[in-house]
């Protein structure tokens, strides 16, 4: 039970770091979330624990946080400040994973101690990047679009947990099943896979629920 203990207090970190970078920082802030949001999500996923007996990778909560960004940007700047970050986050995972590899090549002083724990964090991020790219591309410009439709759908200040939610639950059902089939299929057997892809979705299903009362805060904010 330890990790699900850790896990909520994990959570509601997120959520706090979250504001708080909102609140300091304003727009520009939400820029930079999704920026380093999308850089750590991917790290933390090469990591894997246990939970209720299912094996789940960690990122996900940082990765929910992604699109509760864009659907703040789309509801308090609209649709065209939306698109910009998911672009932005797409920006910054390529950037990354290219300076990380070239990293890598570099010859490593016979004294050093970091080269083969940075082999086996980066190593994969190619492989994961390719994933990771795929799934948030489709994902987040499907969030944005369904986020759009729901708001004018749904348009009254009350009903922002439709938006959210709904655009949210849908998206991320596509981005986990794109996610783990490129990132995990033929590299865990079918049940770990499984269980992988299941607990993926379900924690980030979570996420988008938990996320809800931090978007109405952060939606208070007198930020412009």
């Amino acid at each position: 039970m330890y990790n699900f203990y850790f896990g909520m207090v994990f959570v509601l970190v997120n959520f706090l770091l979250f504001l708080a970078c909102y609140r300091l920082f304003g727009k520009l802030g939400l820029y930079a979330w999704v920026g380093v949001a999308t850089v750590l999500a991917n790290i933390q996923v090469v990591k894997t624990i246990e939970m209720f007996g299912f094996v789940m990778t960690l990122g996900n909560t940082m990765y929910g946080t992604i699109y509760l960004t864009s659907d703040l940007l789309n509801e308090k700047y609209g649709e065209k400040d939306a698109k910009k970050a998911v672009w932005f986050g797409f920006f910054t995972l390529i950037m990354t994973t290219i300076i990380m590899q070239m990293v890598l090549l570099f010859q490593p002083h016979e004294g050093d101690i970091a080269q083969g724990a940075m082999e086996k964090l980066f190593g994969l991020m190619p492989h994961l990047a390719l994933a990771s790219l795929a799934a948030y591309f489709i994902s987040q410009f499907l969030d944005v679009k369904i986020y759009t439709f729901l708001k004018k759908k749904f348009p009254k200040r009350e009903q922002l947990w439709i938006r959210n939610n709904g655009s949210t639950i849908l998206s991320q059902l596509v981005d986990s099943l794109i996610f783990c089939t490129i990132a995990f299929a033929g590299v865990y057997p079918f049940d770990v896979w499984l269980d992988i892809f299941i607990t993926t979705y379900l924690i980030k299903f979570v996420i988008s629920l938990l996320s809800t009362p931090a978007l109405y805060a952060a939606r208070s904010f007198k930020i412009n």
